[in-house]
């Protein structure tokens, strides 16, 4: 990556200011996506954190927190924002974008799972089994479960499988070289699919990862430019 010219924004589209909320993966934190929010920083983006030191909260919580992010996002900026998610954040990007349509542009979401979030590794599917085992126990700041099956997360597992909002940009990104996601789970019949070589962890930090992220945002401005004649039109 350090010898890609991609790292210092050669061959890609500039942004223009725009706010670029990032969600790390499960069990990883705001700094696996420090390198990206450098360069999206480099390229002219907004970058923002989603202020995670560990992505194994209820996915209701961190979702309405999350959700508090961006309307701060929105009111400052005064335009929707982006979102660039990696594995589970990809999973909330989705789920973000169901909710608040109104407060997001588009999303980006990296090896995701997003038509079966068990379709994963065994070694991971142990780590999810461990963590709800510590947070039904009752350790604060993890997801239990109840997230699964509890009247808590009805109105987000109903999310999950909702249909996109249409106006909201939407592109998967994946690798059939994951490793950890069944990169099958990542094509969500609702996004564009973009095919990258990368491992599952190594994706955030993937030269061709980043060309597609710089196309997915210019594609997502693009499209707002030409929604909001029409919305004043009308």
């Amino acid at each position: 990556m350090r010898r890609d010219p991609v790292l210092q924004g050669e061959g890609v589209p500039r942004g223009d200011g725009a706010p670029v909320l990032l969600i790390p993966g499960f069990l990883a934190g705001d700094p696996s996506l420090r390198t990206m929010a450098l360069w999206l920083r480099r390229i002219g983006y907004k970058p923002c954190r989603a202020r995670m030191r560990f992505n194994v909260d209820c996915t209701t919580r961190a979702i309405d927190r999350l959700e508090e992010e961006l309307i701060e996002l929105v009111a400052e900026h005064g335009r929707p924002a982006l979102i660039v998610g990696q594995s589970r954040g990809g999973c909330m990007a989705r789920l973000l974008a169901v909710r608040r349509p109104d407060l997001v542009h588009g999303i980006v979401t990296l090896g995701s799972p997003l038509n079966d979030q068990f379709a994963v590794h065994p070694l991971v599917r142990l780590h999810v089994t461990l963590v709800g085992l510590l947070g039904t126990v009752g350790v604060p700041g993890l997801f239990n479960y109840g997230c699964g099956y509890g009247d808590c997360c009805v109105q987000t597992r109903e999310h999950a499988v909702a249909p996109f909002p249409a106006g909201v940009g939407f592109v998967s990104v994946y690798s059939r070289n994951d490793g950890i996601v069944d990169w099958r789970s990542c094509l969500d019949p609702a996004a564009k699919h973009a095919e990258v070589s990368a491992s599952h962890i190594g994706m955030s930090v993937h030269g061709g990862t980043y060309r597609e992220v710089a196309k997915a945002l210019r594609s997502f401005r693009r499209a707002a430019r030409t929604r909001r004649p029409a919305a004043r039109a009308a």
